[in-house]
């Protein structure tokens, strides 16, 4: 089979960045699954939304580095600063994946599509009833590089986790989600102004310059 040489020359570029990527040297010294542990770590220390104690759900949760972040987050201090990966747990965190997860001790992991209503009922009733403090999204569609069909997968997206958050969170309640710039981002960000008193775009250090993802926060959702 002969392969183009182009795609040759982008796939080695691409792995020499990862390689040499700062952030996935330190993830692979701290013990997390992938770099976007930081992105939810920089969101998180910049806004102080993650607190032992609480409920948090996390959507897109595959390889787990969200996951992991929670669970360290909700170590006990006594655990050391950076926080414990297996022990004691200071909260519960319920994960949801199409892909499937490796366990992380004390998360409760449930693969399937966040678009299938069983699937959505299986996650409402894991919830059983409880407010949810926190909402965490890192659930992206395959994108096609056709711009109107990504904006309308991402939206489709968007809109049942809105949902969900708008159906679980406590009053104070907040959700991290990813969304993309380009078609119907100023939409989206509109629509977390509506449903959130306070609503926040954030592009993390750790999330790389030439990505088009960025996360919105919202904060206290309105009509609960």
């Amino acid at each position: 089979m002969k392969i183009d040489s182009k795609s040759k020359k982008i796939n080695k570029a691409w792995l020499s960045e990862h390689v040499n990527d700062p952030y996935v040297k330190l993830a692979q010294r701290e013990g997390y699954r992938a770099r976007a542990a930081y992105k939810l770590k920089e969101i998180d220390e910049a806004l102080g939304l993650i607190k032992p104690g609480q409920l948090v759900v996390d959507l897109g949760s595959a390889p787990g580095a969200w996951s992991q972040y929670l669970r360290r987050r909700f170590a006990p201090k006594s655990a050391g600063s950076g926080g414990a990966a297996a022990g004691e747990l200071l909260g519960t965190i319920i994960a949801l994946d199409i892909l499937p997860m490796e366990p992380i001790e004390g998360v409760l992991f449930i693969q399937g599509d966040f678009r299938d209503d069983a699937v959505i009922e299986r996650l409402h009733q894991a919830v059983a009833g409880r407010p949810v403090d926190v909402v965490v999204s890192d659930i992206a569609p395959n994108l096609s590089g056709i711009e109107s069909a990504d904006a309308a997968r991402v939206e489709q997206l968007i809109e049942l986790v809105l949902e969900f958050a708008q159906a679980h969170l406590k009053p104070g309640g907040v959700l991290v989600a990813k969304v993309f710039h380009g078609s119907g981002y100023s939409q989206l960000v509109e629509r977390f102004k509506r449903q959130f008193r306070i609503a926040k775009p954030i592009k993390p250090k750790a999330s790389r310059d030439k990505s088009a993802e960025t996360f919105l926060v919202g904060i206290g959702p309105k009509n609960t």
